[in-house]
């Protein structure tokens, strides 16, 4: 596994609570040999990131679970979040690394098992003020979750797309444009607030 001290020194970026989990993840990824969530997992600055774009907010929908460390790290970060998260794959070691939570963090994730686009109807009514999309990553994909999730999110929400500008993740950047949204950059990440003005979808 590449870049092991560099992955442990950038953890320092992130608050205590996380930081420990993040620390105690990459471990027991290192134990278990598993390259995916290395290769995979948000990397600290990124996770700070959106962590205070999250500032605040209490009901989190993430499109993309993964490994989990995303959604772990947000309802650490918050004792009062709660995070829907969505994707039709479980990877492989995802509940060993869910493990590491204390339950009263734990309890606050609710893991659904199917595609980001598909997870708005279920999530209708749940007042989402923060939807993360770091799922397919594909140019049609992006645009279908941001449709969907659009009628259902709560007032002011923020939409993050995670991987904007990423050279191996091009139709993130391509679905924005498609949609024309308007938002700011930050980081690796595109923010968009919904309630900032009606041209935000175009």
């Amino acid at each position: 596994m590449p870049d092991v001290l560099a992955r442990y020194a950038q953890v320092r970026v992130l608050p205590p609570r996380v930081a420990r989990f993040q620390l105690r993840a990459l471990h027991l990824a290192r134990r278990l040999g598993d390259d995916f969530a290395w290769r995979s997992a948000t990397r600290p600055p990124d996770v700070r990131e959106i962590l205070r774009l999250a500032a605040g907010r209490r009901t989190v929908a993430e499109l993309g679970t993964a490994t989990g460390w995303t959604a772990a790290s947000l309802v650490l970060d918050d004792p009062e979040r709660r995070v829907l998260t969505f994707d039709p794959v479980e990877q492989q070691h995802r509940a060993a690394y869910l493990a590491l939570l204390p339950e009263t963090a734990s309890a606050r994730i609710a893991l659904h098992a199917m595609p980001g686009d598909e997870g708005a109807a279920a999530a209708a009514g749940a007042g989402v003020d923060f939807l993360f999309i770091d799922s397919t990553h594909s140019r049609e994909g992006t645009v279908a979750e941001v449709q969907a999730w659009r009628p259902v999110l709560a007032e002011n929400a923020l939409i993050v797309l995670h991987d904007y500008g990423n050279p191996s993740f091009p139709g993130v950047a391509e679905a924005v444009a498609d949609l024309g949204l308007g938002g700011d950059v930050r980081g690796g990440c595109f923010v968009i607030a919904t309630g900032a003005s009606t041209a935000a979808f175009g």
